[in-house]
């Protein structure tokens, strides 16, 4: 193998440096539109949590009723027999 002198080793060096580099502004170009995404992400999740707790809600109180219901035909029915 030969050796390079300080100059060549710079140089090597230097343009590895230089693609290194331009990799990472490419990644930090995007962290602007990601970090919009995430906002939207958030935006989106706060409401369905929202909503979520209203279908929770109505599915609580529909339960309720169906118990209710169910106890009144128990009534009837036994009141019929």
């Amino acid at each position: 193998m030969h050796d390079m002198d300080d100059d060549s080793r710079r140089k090597v060096l230097g343009e590895a440096l230089m693609d290194e580099l331009k990799a990472i502004r490419e990644y930090v170009e995007d962290i602007p539109s990601m970090k919009q995404n995430v906002q939207e992400i958030k935006s989106d999740v706060d409401e369905l949590k929202s909503d979520m707790k209203v279908v929770k809600s109505v599915v609580t109180e529909h339960s309720g009723q169906l118990k209710d219901q169910k106890k009144k035909i128990g009534v009837l029915k036994r009141k019929t027999a």
